[in-house]
């Protein structure tokens, strides 16, 4: 064999070992989707993941007492003048309620004693009104709603006994400090110790010798056929100028309080009445009558 067909064949061995390599044993694999454009020259921005907002930020812990606002100035109430109370008087062995204005005082105690000793005006004495306390009796000490008296006099008459001391009670008793009243030598006692010293009925407002004018609320406690109350108003002529009845809380048999609006027309200031009764049942007539002296006066402006 020449040179020329050695080179030959040692290059169709070398074709036919590289034809035999490709059919070998296949294999396969996934390249992925082909690129439809270019891709980027730059990356593109990172995007931060979502997170809570941060919670607001805890006050700084002060480190001294913040100083306080100031306060509004407060401004007291000034004390009355006056002061008015209310007095219970004898009239018929019957307790009868009457009152008086004074200059303001904080021993309302001992001014409703002193007042009470004193006994009636002239227009409250011309209706029959009388005390039996006499002077010289003092409150001595107040506690847990126990007025505590100093010497009263004694030994007179039981009935007389029994109306000073209700006229004492049922007096101090109309301050919210006293609830009973203690006697020197006897437990403390109330109002409700001397039943049946009130009058079927009893005016509270108004009181002897008041100016009134129309308009009048006329009030009190009635012990009442049918708890009917009524009211007329006599000028100083004795005429009867207006009349009115209403009903209390409470009556036949039990006592209750009443308060009856009246009116009437004047034209000038004058003297008159206003009586408070109750009509029989009987015979229709006017019985238990309490009369009031009082002046009239027209109405303002």
């Amino acid at each position: 064999m020449s040179g020329r067909d050695g080179s030959r064949a040692a290059g169709v061995a070398l074709v036919a070992a590289l034809v035999l390599a490709g059919c070998g044993t296949p294999r396969s694999g996934v390249l992925g989707a082909a690129p439809t454009a270019p891709l980027p020259s730059t990356p593109p921005p990172a995007v931060a993941p979502a997170t809570t907002p941060p919670a607001a930020p805890a006050p700084p812990t002060p480190t001294t007492t913040p100083p306080r606002l100031p306060m509004p100035a407060v401004t007291g109430t000034r004390r009355p003048d006056t002061v008015t109370i209310e007095l219970w008087y004898v009239r018929s062995g019957r307790l009868v309620p009457t009152r008086r204005t004074r200059p303001a005082t904080v021993a309302t105690s001992r001014l409703a004693l002193n007042e009470l000793s004193a006994g009636p005006t002239p227009a409250e004495a011309a209706t029959g009104m009388v005390t039996l306390l006499p002077v010289g009796v003092e409150v001595t000490r107040i506690a847990d709603g126990v007025a505590t008296l100093g010497p009263v006099p004694s030994g007179d008459d039981p009935t007389d006994r029994r109306l000073r001391e209700a006229q004492v009670v049922w007096t101090l008793t109309q301050f919210p400090t006293v609830r009973r009243v203690r006697f020197p030598g006897a437990a403390p006692v109330g109002r409700v110790d001397y039943p049946g010293l009130l009058a079927p009925i009893v005016v509270t407002g108004p009181s002897v010798g008041d100016r009134v004018t129309a308009p009048l609320a006329v009030t009190g406690t009635a012990d009442t056929f049918e708890a009917t109350v009524s009211v007329r108003v006599l000028d100083d002529a004795g005429r009867q100028v207006a009349t009115a009845f209403g009903t209390a809380s409470c009556g036949s048999g039990c006592l209750g309080d009443y308060r009856v609006v009246v009116t009437w027309r004047t034209t000038r200031e004058q003297h008159g009445t206003i009586e408070v009764y109750e009509v029989s049942a009987r015979d229709g007539t006017r019985i238990n009558t309490v009369a009031v002296p009082v002046l009239l006066t027209p109405p303002a402006g």
